[in-house]
Formats: C-alpha cells, structure tokens, sequence
C-alpha cells in the first residue's frame, strides 16, 4: 500500500493526508480511490498509481442536471474501473444506482474500486438531529432510510427500484463492512431469530391445544391471548 506521505494533491502537489476530503493548501477537492491493478490509494486525477505506476481507471467527472438529494447542487458523473457514480462536489454525496450497487455487494474488484473513499469523520460529517427524506434522483418521489444489512449502524437513502444515496463516507463504511463478513453476520442473524420466532409459535400453538379439553370460557381465554401474543411478535419485527 502507498505510505501516507507519498499521496500528494493532484492540482497543486502538496502533501495530502488520504482521509481529507480537500487539499489543506490549495483547497481542491480530494476524492480518494484504488489503484486497479495494487489497489493502494490514490487521488483522483492522478494520472498514474504512486505505488505501482498503473494508469488510473478513473474517468474525469463530467455535470449532469441532476440535483444532489442531499444538498440540491448538481451532481456530476463519474467512472471508476467499471462503475458508474454521481458524485456531488458540495457535499461529497454519491448516487449509485440499482446494478451498481448490486456489484459493491457481490464483487470484491467493485468494492475494492470504492474502498479507498475515505470513512466520514465527526469533523467531516456532523450527525442529522433530525430525519430527513430525500427524493430519488430518477423518480423523484421519497426514498426509504435503510440500515444496511440490518446490522451495520450505516443508514442509508433508498429506492429501491433506481439506486442509492450515500453520505460523505457511506459508501466507503459499507464496503468495508461487507469485505468484514458483515453480511454473513447479518444472514446468519437473520436465521437465528426466524428459528426463535418458530420455537415460540410452537410454543403458543401447544399452549392452545393443552386448553382444548378445558371449558369453552376457558378455551376462549386461552386462545385470545396467544393470539395477542403472536400479534406482538408480529408487531416487533
């Protein structure tokens, strides 16, 4: 991997520390992916990978007129390896839509394109008091907030049918949870729970058969509350 000290600005050559989102001399903008032959870091605009010299896959951004969920300005495109993002200059968001982000889940080389941004700091990115839908960038209509994979503390903007929105270091936060077997920790999360709501379903259906014998008052009594039961289970997930 490339040492920190060897990453420098690609508009004005000062030495740049990987996780800042601007240049601490000249204030350009610094966006950080993977080399994609090395997968060390670089700068976007950099011509050429410090650490093995492989020309970067990296496209330069091209503006759409299309508005940022996050903060309205106008997002502009770009293209990593083999992806295809919109990135917004304000505000560092980034749209990724439906089959691209299918590949950041299911392909290392995809997550390892992305994996380099840098993860949102306190001083990078203050918390939202307050929850605040955004309109997808396709269909415009309210997109849902989703933690991802249930488990991983990052919430995300959604529709599903067109894309994702992702704050400043989302995107980079996801990958690296998937790439930590997040994911399976999710799967196997999921599974442990749906086998525990079975077991107590059992439970309440052997609660109800015990009362069959007993008298119509009684049976009554019985069934009301498990199926308030099952309500409330139903009611938790």
């Amino acid at each position: 991997m490339t040492d920190v000290g060897s990453l420098h600005c690609p508009n004005c050559g000062a030495s740049a520390d990987p996780q800042a989102t601007r240049c601490p001399y000249c204030r350009a903008r610094l966006a950080t992916v993977s080399c994609p032959q090395c997968f060390a870091v670089m700068f976007t605009g950099s011509a050429f990978c410090p650490a093995c010299g492989a020309r970067t896959s990296r496209t330069s951004t091209q503006p759409t007129s299309r508005p940022c969920p996050g903060c309205r300005q106008t997002l502009a495109s770009i293209a990593v390896n083999e992806l295809t993002l919109l990135e917004c200059p304000a505000c560092d968001g980034v749209w990724v839509d439906a089959s691209d982000f299918d590949r950041i889940c299911a392909e290392r080389e995809a997550r390892a394109a992305v994996l380099a941004r840098p993860r949102a700091t306190p001083q990078d990115k203050a918390p939202r008091p307050v929850v605040h839908y955004r309109p997808c960038v396709v269909c415009g209509k309210m997109m849902n907030r989703v933690n991802f994979g249930r488990v991983s503390g990052t919430v995300i903007d959604v529709c599903r049918g067109h894309g994702t929105f992702l704050d400043s270091g989302e995107l980079h936060a996801i990958a690296q949870f998937i790439t930590d077997g997040g994911l399976d920790r999710s799967r196997q999360r999921e599974k442990e729970e749906l086998e525990e709501e079975r077991h107590r379903v059992a439970q309440l259906k052997l609660r109800v058969e015990s009362h069959s014998h007993d008298s119509e008052w009684e049976r009554r009594s019985a069934l009301g509350d498990s199926l308030l039961e099952i309500r409330r289970l139903l009611k938790d997930d």
